[in-house]
C-alpha cells in the first residue's frame, strides 16, 4: 500500500483505495489481524460501456464509449 502512494499513477489511488477497502472489510467482517494480511489475487474485468452520441459537422454523429471496470481484490493470511 506504501508503494502505491507516491506512484504518479491514475490508476495507483484508485487501487490504493480499493485494497485498504478490502483491509478494512477482513478486519470488520471477519475479525482478521490486520498485520497479517496479505494480496492474494488481483483482478481488473472490464465492466459496462456507456454508449453516447456526439454531434459532428454535415449532421453526423460520432460515438463515445464511455468505459469502465471491476476492481476485485482478495486478501487473506500470509502462508
Amino acid at each position: 500500500v506504501n508503494l502505491l502512494k507516491f506512484s504518479d499513477k491514475k490508476a495507483a489511488h484508485l487501487i490504493k483505495k480499493v485494497v485498504e477497502s478490502a483491509i478494512a472489510n477482513a478486519e470488520n467482517n471477519q475479525g482478521a489481524d490486520v498485520d497479517e494480511l496479505k494480496v492474494q489475487t488481483i483482478m481488473v474485468d472490464e465492466g459496462p460501456t456507456l454508449k453516447r452520441f456526439m454531434a459532428r459537422a454535415k449532421g453526423r454523429g460520432t460515438r463515445i464509449l464511455k468505459r469502465t471496470s471491476h476492481i476485485t481484490v482478495v486478501v487473506g493470511a500470509a502462508k
